[in-house]
């Protein structure tokens, strides 16, 4: 073996501009496996450099390249880097035309031909799980082994001498998980910034790999149509002690079905006795089963009585036949997810669903009748335009379903145009639909004012937001403008678009004032004049509970801050409501008819510091966990028992001891 030694670079970048860096857990398993290497400790330097969304090419070029030059340089890719990352790879090689370049990730695994072709300085593709792969590559270079001879490492895709492109045999997935080291107990990410405080905007976690379902627009890390496989509970544990000693507020599992398996149950069990005795983590958030078993229902329970936040999951993508045969999805039976909701709001629990708009099969009816069904029994819908990722079945199959797709502008997705069930038209047409109701519905930009308006005023949530869409569009009021401009640019690829969108509705004076006069101008002359001081009001409450993110948005005077539990917050003290909001709301969404006459309420509303990260993510998961939670005033704030909004409505209703009299009689 050569006497030489190897530095090595590890590169991830998130999507989005955020103040706090995401977590490269990626880039944190294949340093671990090095560092575990006995062989390859003394000898292999390995540097994780981790960038935010938004940084420049420059910028990533002058860390990476700076200093010393690394022997090897391996990214972690997907779609909304690989192009920035094969313009690095570009420069690399004028630096160290000896170094090698590998790709991997879900982008790049099984994409060889396209990848070597479009970015001739990348030497290695590694396919599939990249832990035991890696640090072959490495002893490879090590030994001086040229990057045109790889033919004995399993798992990769390489090129010859002459430039033809070899994929060696496919390496077998990994059985035992817990032979990969814990990037976290070793010490291989570091977790805490200059100051001492944890330093991501979430821990994230695996706590197994693997599912079992075929979904035609999914690849889940080529994971699909597997048996799952699990870390052992002992190592989960000790990772969420750790998050716990470090005051992490919120863990998310990258999990593609958690609360399946009977394991999923002991983790929860573990987490609850953690946060006990520590205080920490206060949130929980993974994707949820599809399906819904027993063991499902027993960890809601679980985590509901422990005060665990989470935002329980409707993976339902549509609620179109035709669409769902063509995912080759296995829906939940509708009564089956009715009554799943029933039972969460039941329980004191939020829900969320999830869409897909453009999948074959869907039309605009169809999709607007599943949205508008699905509005009226969860508090948010996440929507999301399909996309043809790498080795899914619908990239593979265009023809069969006469798909059309363009390459985003800034990112190498796919997006869908057209198919037979989809014209041109109706892309654009729900496109504006998709980007309000993701920026307004899916980020709780608005969230309490939906169901009174479906019951008082009759009007559905689809219809809502039209409403504001036409609006925006056609007012003159300057304040609507950086709205009209982002909407105008969110069509295919447009995430920083969205992600401003969402910034200016919850940071800039100037989108609250776009709310309050589209809500004066076109909203409240719909309504029955009865209905009108009361619809008003929650409009209100509907604000005074958005997160509250300085310096963007300065309070006069400045809001104080209250430390409970650990956790600090911002209290908006002895706010009045005409009438008693929360006590109409909780009776609203138990479809109860709740009495509407003025009855003046204060309440205290408490507010999570540290929203800003979540909004510039456009995290909709992580900005509910900033939302105002209302107290009676001179209330203690419980941060154990809040829990989702439904919940925390009830409480506080009950609380104020002012819930209105429900057909003549009292509903205490």
């Amino acid at each position: 073996m050569s006497s030489s030694n190897v530095e090595v670079a590890l590169v991830q970048q998130g999507v989005w501009d955020m103040p706090l860096e995401s977590m490269p857990l990626a880039s944190g398993y294949l340093k671990a496996v090095v560092l575990a290497d006995r062989e390859l400790n003394d000898r292999v330097s390995v540097e994780i450099c981790n960038f935010r969304g938004g940084v420049t090419h420059g910028e990533m070029a002058r860390q990476l390249f700076g200093g010393k030059i690394p022997d090897v340089l391996a990214f972690s890719v997907l779609g909304w880097n690989v192009r920035a990352f094969g313009a690095l790879a570009a420069t690399f090689k004028q630096l160290n035309p000896k170094g090698w370049v590998i790709f991997g990730g879900t982008h790049a695994s099984n994409q060889a031909e396209r990848l070597f072709r479009l970015f001739p300085a990348v030497d290695v593709i590694v396919n599939g799980e990249g832990e035991l792969t890696f640090p072959e590559l490495v002893r490879a270079k090590l030994d001086g082994v040229p990057a045109t001879r790889l033919g004995r490492i399993q798992g990769i895709s390489w090129r010859r001498a002459d430039g033809a492109v070899i994929t060696n045999e496919e390496r077998p997935r990994i059985e035992d998980l817990d032979i990969i080291p814990s990037p976290f107990l070793t010490g291989a990410i570091d977790l805490v910034d200059e100051d001492g405080n944890f330093r991501y905007d979430v821990a994230l976690i695996e706590t197994n790999r693997g599912c079992p379902y075929k979904c035609a627009f999914c690849y889940w890390g080529g994971a699909v149509g597997q048996r799952v496989r699990a870390f052992s509970r002992e190592r989960l544990k000790a990772e969420l002690e750790l998050f716990a000693k470090l005051g992490v507020h919120t863990v998310v599992a990258c999990d593609a079905n958690f609360g399946m398996l009977p394991i999923d149950q002991e983790l929860v069990d573990d987490l609850i006795e953690i946060k006990n005795r520590h205080g920490f983590p206060r949130a929980f958030e993974t994707s949820w089963a599809k399906n819904k078993s027993k063991v499902f229902y027993e960890i809601v329970r679980r985590m509901r009585d422990a005060g665990m936040r989470s935002s329980f999951t409707l993976a339902l993508q549509s609620l179109s036949t035709d669409a769902l045969d063509s995912m080759k999805r296995r829906n939940m039976k509708v009564n089956q997810w009715r009554d799943l909701v029933e039972w969460l709001g039941k329980e004191g629990l939020d829900c969320y669903a999830e869409l897909i708009w453009g999948a074959p099969g869907e039309t605009v009816e169809s999709f607007l009748q599943g949205y508008d069904e699905l509005a009226e029994h969860v508090s948010r819908i996440a929507v999301y335009p399909i996309m043809l990722l790498p080795n899914t079945e619908y990239a593979e199959n265009k023809e069969l379903h006469g798909i059309v797709a363009l390459r985003g502008d800034h990112d190498d997705f796919e997006y869908v145009l057209a198919h037979r069930t989809m014209s041109f038209e109706d892309n654009a047409r729900m496109q504006r639909f998709l980007f309000w109701a993701r920026v307004v519905a899916e980020n709780a930009v608005l969230r309490h004012c939906w169901q009174p308006l479906r019951r008082l005023a009759g009007w559905r949530q689809s219809q809502v937001l039209t409403s504001l869409a036409d609006w925006v569009d056609r007012t003159s009021s300057p304040d609507a403008l950086p709205l009209r401009e982002a909407a105008a640019r969110a069509h295919g690829g447009g995430a920083p678009a969205y992600a401003t969108a969402i910034g200016y509705l919850f940071t800039d004076p100037g989108g609250r004032r776009v709310l309050e006069q589209w809500w004066r101008e076109a909203v409240r002359p719909q309504m029955d004049p009865a209905h009108q001081a009361f619809l008003d009001e929650v409009f209100r409450y509907d604000l005074l509970t958005q997160p509250v993110c300085p310096p963007e948005v300065q309070e006069d005077p400045p809001l104080p801050r209250r430390r409970v539990g650990g956790t600090t917050y911002y209290v908006r003290e002895g706010v009045v409501f005409a009438h008693n909001v929360p006590a109409a709301l909780a009776l609203l969404r138990a479809g109860e008819p709740a009495d509407l006459r003025p009855e003046p309420t204060c309440l205290d509303i408490y507010y999570r510091t540290g929203a800003l990260n979540a909004v510039k993510s456009t995290n909709h998961e992580e900005i509910v966990h900033f939302m105002g939670e209302p107290r009676p005033v001179g209330t203690p704030f419980d941060f154990g028992a809040a829990r989702a909004v439904p919940a925390v409505l009830e409480e506080t209703a009950a609380a104020v001891g002012q819930l209105p009299v429900v057909n003549g009689t009292d509903r205490h």
